[in-house]
């Protein structure tokens, strides 16, 4: 009788040894300090709020008044939260040497996004069309440049 050879074991273990490279490759990627990570967190929900609202921008015609007011109050709510992660210099993560060294110039700049976030919450609340919050929304995005030609390093 011929034997039939199954190759779900085989395809098991390739599987599992899949799974432990993925994990392997995220638990390397992921920072290991938790400034570093709190601070990196807090800032990709920020691109994630800035790319929802620059989508309308890119379209207008989809401005949604309700999401982008969600998005702009978040912001706005969150704004202070990641300075405080920058305290310690041994978690440098992506932040340049003059995040220390300047400290008053990256203070400024820290001031400037809660401002520029405050004032487009504040447009927001009342929109009716893209047009009403687009200064605003620029502002927010010309903080984010600012700072991080300053104080974050440049990828290459």
């Amino acid at each position: 009788m011929a034997q039939v050879h199954n190759n779900k074991s085989l395809k098991s273990i390739f599987g599992i040894t899949l799974m432990a490279a993925a994990l392997g490759i995220t638990a390397c990627s992921t920072p290991a300090d938790p400034d570093v990570k709190a601070r990196q967190d807090s800032m990709k929900s920020w691109g994630d709020a800035m790319g929802v609202m620059g989508d309308m921008a890119e379209a207008p015609d989809t401005f949604d008044a309700e999401v982008f007011k969600e998005q702009a109050a978040f912001l706005a709510e969150d704004a202070a939260t990641p300075w405080s992660h920058f305290e310690n210099q041994e978690a440098a993560g992506n932040a340049t040497e003059a995040v220390w060294s300047n400290v008053d110039g990256f203070k400024a700049e820290a001031d400037s996004f809660q401002q520029a976030t405050a004032e487009l919450n504040a447009a927001a609340q009342n929109a009716t069309s893209m047009d009403d919050v687009m200064p605003a929304f620029g502002q927010v995005g010309q903080s984010c440049k600012s700072c991080h030609t300053d104080f974050k390093v440049k990828a290459d």
